[in-house]
């Protein structure tokens, strides 16, 4: 069976060791950080490329950001994607998941003719795993969750998926088309190709959508959008050791830790 179009979600998200957050805006202070693609999306774009191999289509990648963000589409091209598309907009800053599976979808309905549609299963910045059920529900497609592979997609628009579950696996059949939450680490992505590399970054042009190409309003996306709000930010500091030094017997210090285990259960 030849696929049409397979669409990767991708997104840029900040390096979790250098992340920082505003306490004026509750959002990520994303300019303080180095960036890279999420990793369960380069296991999603992976896993994309495969099926390409197997059963033919095109490999799409579909990311919501902004500007800074094309050379990671660039990158995903490098690897063996054949188009790009980022919806970028003033507008769409502060979406929560409400407005950017929102977002997202229309992206994905003016790709059109799409088969099989792959995102992460969830950003490492964010981490609610809500968005790839949200582009499904908007879409009013089936999705299955944490896959790890693809088996088989037969003539009658049926795919076979292997999905992870607690203390092993189950092989989940599923109608085409459908959406799939990749799970993290399922695969090994491949390195970009030089000779592509080289030629996205100086020839591949990036299409660029705003809010309105997809016919959506400022009151549908951004903060007036968004269905939740950070009120509030809390450091939470870790326990401090006591430090606490013990001398004596073998017998002494068995009684003095025995006391010490019943003051703190």
């Amino acid at each position: 069976m030849g696929l049409r179009n397979i669409i990767v979600t991708m997104k840029v998200v900040p390096k979790i060791e250098e992340l920082e957050f505003d306490p004026e805006t509750k959002t990520i202070r994303r300019g303080a950080a180095g960036n890279e693609i999420n990793p369960a999306d380069k296991n999603a774009l992976e896993l994309a490329l495969r099926i390409k191999d197997r059963y033919g289509g095109r490999v799409v990648v579909v990311s919501m950001g902004p500007p800074f963000w094309e050379p990671y589409l660039k990158l995903a091209i490098a690897m063996g994607a054949d188009d790009a598309i980022l919806v970028s907009d003033r507008a769409l800053a502060g979406s929560d998941t409400l407005p950017t599976t929102l977002t997202l979808s229309k992206a994905i309905e003016k790709i059109g003719d799409y088969d099989i549609i792959l995102c992460g299963e969830e950003s490492s910045d964010g981490g609610t795993g809500q968005v790839p059920s949200g582009i499904a529900e908007w879409l009013g497609i089936p999705h299955v969750t944490f896959i790890s592979d693809v088996m088989d997609v037969t003539d009658d628009n049926k795919a076979m998926v292997k999905r992870t579950i607690k203390g092993g696996h189950e092989i989940v059949e599923v109608t085409l088309p459908f959406l799939a939450a990749v799970e993290l680490g399922c695969n090994t992505p491949r390195f970009p190709d030089f000779r592509r590399k080289r030629w996205a970054e100086r020839e591949f042009q990036l299409t660029v959508w705003s809010a309105a190409d997809l016919g959506l309003s400022p009151e549908e996306v951004g903060l007036k959008g968004s269905a939740t709000t950070v009120v509030d930010l809390e450091e939470v500091k870790p326990p401090t050791r006591l430090k606490k030094k013990y001398t004596g017997s073998a017998e002494e210090l068995a009684d003095k830790l025995a006391e010490l285990l019943k003051s703190i259960m």
